[in-house]
């Protein structure tokens, strides 16, 4: 197991690429390092994009932790808008690069956004419109500034970001180690240079670094313990003292806050892209849906295409290692400046008239279109059964007792082997493999199509205090080719956080207990003569930390102990999966 071989393309996905855009030409006007005043008296600083001539403009604000001027180069979306008649405002986040203030990753996000689009609404040269976009954390601080309700924000597209930190820092009640990752390469080096600190100073040499040092960073116990941090990013221990369901994790949680923006937003992610992806469009979506139902329209959309985290990934066909057919590409910049030229210029570009939900459909190579969410319309149910030749079946178990058992152990968990690499992969071989069960259906005798979120209930008991429980889902071709529908993430909860309690829910060992997970959010057609694949396993490392099985945390503790896990398929422990259907 090579963790820093694995583990860096997830900050790749962070930073990613598309081709590069000039910082000026004769056709627009270009204002560098311009200070953006916030409440406080800290000075943000912003690069300004302008037409020429008299104005004035709508504006689109994108602001970022990951250095505007790099921003500029790696992206085509700023001179396109500007070539389309917007003035863009592309500013440091505070604390990071030409930006004042202390870093504090996503905290100060809600005030400064806010700031800086009344700032931008306020300008000569702007006409007061605003629009925001960007993905991952660009993405998280237009949500974070729009809940803020600033007056003059019009139109959004966050993109491959956020709804709530349950699915964000921890996924199912487990922390997700790809912020150390994160912080490492993207976060780390700046601060290093910027504070005389030694160690990598620079993401091409923070990246190489990881090769030596990233296993022993990701695999260390207890988490707080972990000490590369300290001076750097005191905010990731601060994240770590709190567990999941603790309240003070709500100025990240946008539940019942939707009702604050009126601004059009288009809501846009990918089926493979990292857990908080898919969730945060889905309910994100619904929960603006639901905030202006009164309103002739809700002005929001979702988009949901095959991709991996990433701008980049948007234009190709392949998700890692899986072919989606042609179909799937979109022009990013595109999508982001026919919502804007709509709901900022007023170009009657039938936006308003298009259906609100389009999403991917996988193995099957088309969008389906819809005027709701869930958009399916029927669903099937599958039973897990010990049966060896159909593991998984239409028809309910009968047996009084029935059940297989696997082996937890924290100390060699069951890993990932493309761990840390996103996208579809061909998981074949990884069936044998100690710790993890297998339930394959019959082969489809027609195509079906699953689109949205299957639920998962299995039965199991422990002879530890805790476990975690991973279901995953694979579509099995008669090759063999077996490709994962998401990545992991959603696939995933902790026993003990199974209704979302503050402290945790300990396990009595030998009882039997239902967990639910409700949010395995894929788009797939299984086609005629392949297979439903599930696997379920305890961990899947290295992606989220690993349960003790002992019921101390792993960000405290390291007393790892062995623990058999028996996941139960009989009459009064029927196990299953449901899967929602689109018949048309």
């Amino acid at each position: 197991m090579r963790l820093a071989a694995v583990l860096v393309p997830i900050v790749l996905a962070f930073r990613a690429h598309t081709a590069p855009a000039q910082q000026a030409d004769s056709s627009f006007v270009f204002d560098s390092n311009v200070v953006v005043p916030m409440r406080d008296g800290i000075q943000l600083t912003a690069d300004i994009l302008r037409p020429t001539g008299r104005g004035p403009f709508p504006v689109l604000v994108y602001r970022t932790p990951y250095g505007k001027t790099d921003a500029l180069k790696d992206y085509t979306t700023f001179t396109a808008a500007v070539h389309r008649g917007y003035a863009v405002v592309v500013q440091d986040v505070r604390g990071r690069f030409g930006s004042g203030g202390e870093f504090v990753a996503y905290q100060h996000e809600g005030k400064d956004g806010f700031d800086t689009i009344e700032w931008a609404a306020h300008q000569p040269w702007s006409n007061g419109l605003i629009g925001t976009f960007g993905l991952s954390y660009p993405g998280a601080v237009q949500w974070l500034a729009a809940v803020e309700s600033p007056p003059h924000l019009k139109a959004m597209v966050p993109a491959m970001t956020f709804a709530t930190p349950r699915r964000f820092f921890y996924s199912g009640g487990v922390w997700d180690l790809s912020w150390v990752n994160w912080i490492w390469a993207d976060i780390a080096p700046d601060v290093r240079a910027a504070k005389h600190l030694p160690g990598p100073q620079d993401y091409a040499a923070a990246s190489a670094a990881w090769d030596s040092i990233g296993d022993s960073l990701v695999g260390q116990l207890p988490l707080q313990s972990m000490a590369a941090f300290r001076g750097i990013a005191p905010w990731y221990y601060e994240w770590l003292a709190h567990p999941p369901a603790d309240p003070w994790w709500n100025w990240a949680d946008l539940t019942g806050r939707y009702g604050k923006t009126r601004a059009a937003v288009l809501n846009l992610s990918g089926w493979h892209d990292e857990d908080y992806g898919p969730s945060g469009a889905v309910r994100n979506f619904l929960g603006l849906r639901a905030a202006r139902r009164q309103l002739v329209s809700a002005n929001t959309h979702l988009m949901i295409g095959p991709w991996a985290h990433g701008v980049d990934g948007t234009g190709r066909s392949r998700v890692g290692k899986r072919e989606m057919g042609d179909q799937a590409r979109i022009d990013y910049d595109d999508v982001v400046l026919r919502w804007m030229d709509h709901y900022l210029r007023g170009i009657d570009n039938g936006v308003d008239r298009e259906k609100a939900v389009r999403v991917y459909v996988m193995g099957g190579g088309r969008w389906l279109e819809s005027d709701r969410w869930p958009v399916a319309d029927d669903s099937i149910t599958l039973y897990l059964t010990g049966d060896s030749a159909a593991g998984l079946s239409t028809t309910a178990p009968r047996a009084e007792h029935s059940g297989e058992t696997l082996e937890s152990d924290p100390a060699n968990p069951v890993t990932d082997p493309y761990g840390g690499y996103s996208g579809a992969h061909d998981y074949h071989d990884f069936i044998r493999v100690a710790g993890l069960l297998t339930f394959d259906s019959q082969p489809m005798p027609q195509d079906v199509t699953v689109v949205g979120a299957i639920h998962a209930r299995i039965y199991l008991s422990t002879t530890g205090r805790d476990t975690d429980l991973w279901v995953r889902i694979l579509d099995v071709a008669p090759d063999g080719t077996a490709w994962n529908l998401m990545n992991p993430g959603l696939d995933l909860m902790r026993v003990s956080y199974r209704h979302e309690a503050r402290t945790p829910e300990l396990l009595t060992p030998g009882r039997p207990y239902a967990v639910d997970l409700n949010e395995l959010l894929t788009g797939n057609r299984f086609l005629a003569g392949h297979r439903i694949r599930i696997q379920i396993s305890t961990a899947f490392f290295p992606w989220f930390s690993r349960n003790l099985n002992s019921g101390e945390s792993e960000i405290a503790s390291d007393r790892v102990q062995k623990a058999r896990v028996t996941i139960y398929h009989d009459r009064v422990h029927a196990s299953k999966i449901m899967l929602p259907v689109v018949s048309r």
